[in-house]
């Protein structure tokens, strides 16, 4: 139903709506629950976004879980909204507390491969790109920074186990 929103409009009322949510967060500082998605193609870089609303720095793809809804799930349907691309073998790998605008939100860290080529759907993300996890870009969103290494880390320690 949101496809039959022209594009421009749609990238629009995104911005509208992280203003409002914005506005929500920092008046009744609630408890939410997001997924963030580490998308690892063959050659081990990381697929990075840029959304149309909010801060314009580098992050990863990720979105709200729904009610009910399990992480690993959100993930792939996620990435999937946000890039076009499929999600493999997805785990978790953490969760944190984060506390934007004075809201707790519970953040569920994924990781995963990669399956097709990202493109950016044009709505909630203006770009994509793949990076090096060794040569990531300047204006990264810090607590990916932080937090990258140990989340691939996790994954492949896992996976060698598996």
């Amino acid at each position: 139903m949101l496809r039959l929103i022209p594009p421009t409009l749609h990238r629009r009322l995104y911005r509208l709506a992280y203003w409002a949510r914005s506005l929500w967060w920092r008046t009744l500082r609630p408890t939410i629950s997001g997924c963030r998605i580490v998308a690892l193609d063959a050659q081990g870089r990381v697929l990075m976004i840029r959304q149309s609303y909010g801060a314009s720095h580098w992050t990863l793809p990720g979105g709200s879980i729904s009610r009910g809804e399990d992480p690993v799930d959100t993930a792939c349907r996620e990435l999937r909204e946000e890039t076009g691309c499929r999600l493999d073998d997805a785990r978790k790998v953490a969760q944190l507390l984060e506390r934007p605008m004075g809201a707790y939100n519970v953040v569920h860290v994924v990781v995963g491969g990669v399956q097709g080529a990202p493109r950016p759907d044009g709505r909630e993300v203006d770009a994509v790109r793949w990076c090096d996890t060794q040569a990531l870009p300047d204006d990264i969103m810090p607590a990916v920074r932080q937090g990258l290494a140990g989340w691939i880390a996790t994954y492949n320690a896992y996976n060698s186990v598996s």
